[in-house]
């Protein structure tokens, strides 16, 4: 290679910078220096949104975080409502079944101190047996947990299951402790003030429990939970020294063995159509509005000188293709007093024909004049308007 090529090489390897990678550099190592020497203009900041977009998503941002957290209270409020109204219903029902059940051993209580032929010892016993259940099912109401807010309204509810128990214990006490009694006035006063515990105990489940367990409902704006009630007395005439002395008389004359004496029977005063009262007559026909609200009341007076019990009454409408026949009863009439049956009428009577209503009352044991316990009613149905 002679020295002229070595020159040429040497050149083209060496070949000066263009004059824009030049530039590039000057204004790099010029920013250097500035930014060392801290001077030079303020810079534009890189990246800073500017006009009314950005503004806008973040307002839309902001509404939507607000919709998330209202969404989500409303939710937890929503659950904590059902999570309540669960917790109430469940405590209710529970009580509702205790409260059935006591009203069941009423309803055998009025049978066993109205049911004719009863003797004292069967009464005793049977009365005692009731007691035992009352009180089961006031321990049964002790293992309930109620909720937080109605703890002194379940503490009431137990009470009053106690005492019904107590009641019906102490009124077979008072039995057996006037069986030998010469003084039926004296008996009858000691077998009320045990009734009357009875009647006590259904004022209370009212007003201690009832009433102010719908009131917290409200407060808490629980809606569709039903407070059970609860009633053990039957018939009130059955905590009265009159209708008492009566049932003692009676239980005692089934211990003797000794045969109804005296006059004894029954009579039918009347019967109305409900609603509206309307009187039906014997003799003439009797135009009746039907509805889904049509009722009969019977009403039926003691005629006789003697308490009577149980006396089953039946009404009777003649219609194609059978009648239509409802019966009910009776549990006690003291004498001289009235008491009504009324006989609710569900299914669709003959429209717009002449037909018959009968109604019966059955005799009691020695009564003698029966042509007054049963009357027949023309009447003709018509639509309600």
């Amino acid at each position: 290679m002679t020295e002229r090529d070595s020159d040429i090489d040497f050149d083209f390897f060496d070949e000066p910078e263009t004059q824009e990678t030049a530039q590039r550099r000057r204004v790099t190592r010029d920013a250097g220096s500035r930014g060392r020497r801290g001077t030079g203009g303020p810079r534009r900041p890189v990246g800073v949104p500017t006009g009314l977009t950005p503004l806008l998503r973040l307002t839309l941002l902001v509404l939507f975080a607000i919709f998330v957290i209202v969404v989500l209270v409303l939710w937890v409020q929503s659950c904590q409502g059902a999570s309540k109204h669960s917790e109430y219903a469940g405590y209710m029902s529970k009580v509702d079944s205790i409260a059935r059940g006591s009203v069941g051993v009423g309803k055998q209580l009025n049978d066993a101190l109205t049911t004719p032929g009863t003797k004292e010892s069967d009464l005793e016993t049977k009365l005692n047996g009731l007691a035992q259940q009352q009180s089961q099912l006031a321990d049964q109401a002790a293992r309930l947990t109620p909720p937080g807010q109605l703890r002194p309204e379940h503490q009431h509810l137990v009470e009053v299951l106690q005492l019904r128990a107590s009641g019906i214990s102490r009124l077979a006490d008072a039995f057996r402790q006037t069986a030998k009694s010469k003084s039926a006035g004296a008996a009858a006063r000691l077998l009320a003030d045990q009734a009357n515990l009875l009647v006590a105990s259904d004022v209370n489940w009212d007003f201690y429990f009832r009433d102010p367990a719908l009131r917290e409902l409200k407060r808490q704006q629980i809606t569709g939970v039903a407070v059970p009630d609860s009633k053990v007395v039957q018939d009130p005439n059955l905590s009265n020294v009159r209708t008492l002395t009566a049932v003692w008389q009676r239980i005692r004359g089934a211990a003797s063995g000794a045969k109804p004496t005296g006059l004894h029977g029954t009579g039918l005063v009347s019967v109305k159509a409900l609603p509206g009262g309307q009187q039906l007559s014997t003799s003439t026909v009797t135009t009746v509005t039907a509805s889904t609200e049509l009722a009969f009341e019977v009403t039926v007076k003691d005629t006789g000188d003697a308490q009577e019990v149980q006396i089953p009454v039946t009404l009777t409408i003649q219609a194609t293709p059978k009648p239509i026949v409802k019966r009910g009863t009776i549990g006690v009439i003291d004498p001289g007093a009235t008491k009504t049956v009324t006989f609710r009428i569900t299914e669709q009577p003959p429209f717009g024909t002449p037909t018959q209503i009968k109604v019966e009352v059955k005799p009691v044991p020695a009564e003698k004049t029966i042509t007054n316990n049963s009357a027949a009613y023309p009447v003709i149905f018509s639509l309600g308007g």
